[in-house]
């Protein structure tokens, strides 16, 4: 079998599956997804330095822009709409492209993820240049859509990076960070929503918790740039004042109040800063730190 087909290759082991009892096959599509979880262990080096990568474009005023195709393409759109919620980074930093657009959320065609030269237009109808950096998802590797949207990043000078399920695939000869996520043949031959899928989810949740850390906006397991938008989140955030300020849930909920719910700078306030200005003055002096600023007030 050919390295650059393995995610469509019918593994024997399933011939037959669909005289199998029910518990068969789900423990057999199962395995499928443990196999996907496994095949992201070892790319996790590779995942760090696309972090940081991601962060360092971030940092410098650039855009992290996911570019994917079909499921990939989903399962980035999840992972990229989500990142301004829990680490506060602003919506128009984070860009999601997609072949054939946001219509696939509605109707989802394969024949976009074809159209390379789309790929690339796409590319350079956002402006892309050197302080941004692209993720660019495809199962096989080979999608030319993908492949021709990292071209047209890497011409611009823009970081890459390259995601794929199939070792020598373009999408990861040609990124300045690949990372193979080798989950083999699905279950479901070609079925790669599956266990490739599953993969790519784990992986992409991982970069960008990882950029979100180093970026400052988690403090011990706790996530402080949060946009409290909610009920639900606003007594989230509240407690995570309380617990790293070291307060009762009164003083926590005051010093939200005061910082307009943001939670870096509520932090700041329950910890002992005088007023907001102090408070904001102190995370500017840390960079945005929490564990800084609050060294910075003499709190451990």
């Amino acid at each position: 079998m050919s390295a650059l087909v393995a995610t469509e290759h019918a593994d024997p082991r399933y011939a037959g599956l669909d005289g199998w009892g029910d518990a068969a096959i789900l423990s057999a599509l199962l395995d499928g997804q443990k196999r996907g979880l496994d095949a992201v262990t070892t790319a996790i080096p590779e995942i760090a330095k696309a972090a940081a990568l991601g962060a360092q474009a971030l940092q410098a005023g650039g855009r992290l822009i996911y570019v994917g195709a079909g499921s990939p393409g989903l399962i980035a759109l999840t992972d990229a709409l989500e990142i301004p919620q829990t680490y506060g980074i602003a919506r128009d930093r984070i860009v999601i492209v997609m072949a054939g657009g946001l219509a696939m959320t509605q109707e989802l065609l394969g024949g976009p993820e074809d159209d390379g030269a789309q790929g690339e237009a796409d590319l350079k109808a956002l402006g892309i240049g050197p302080k941004d950096c692209a993720v660019c998802i495809s199962a096989s590797g080979t999608t030319r859509y993908t492949v021709a949207a990292l071209r047209a990043a890497k011409a611009a000078g823009a970081r890459t990076v390259g995601i794929a399920g199939n070792g020598g695939a373009p999408l990861l000869a040609e990124a300045d960070v690949p990372i193979l996520l080798a989950s083999g043949a699905e279950v479901i031959s070609g079925s790669t929503r599956m266990a490739a899928g599953t993969a790519q989810k784990a992986a992409l949740n991982m970069l960008s918790t990882l950029i979100g850390v180093r970026m400052g906006h988690v403090h011990d397991n706790f996530m402080v740039n949060v946009t409290a938008d909610n009920d639900k989140l606003i007594l989230r955030a509240t407690g995570i004042v309380a617990r790293i300020a070291g307060v009762g849930p009164e003083d926590a909920a005051r010093a939200m109040e005061m910082a307009r719910n943001e939670v870096k700078p509520a932090i700041v306030l329950a910890a002992g800063a005088k007023n907001l200005s102090e408070a904001r003055e102190f995370l500017a002096q840390s960079g945005g730190v929490v564990r800084k600023a609050l060294a910075l007030m003499g709190r451990p």
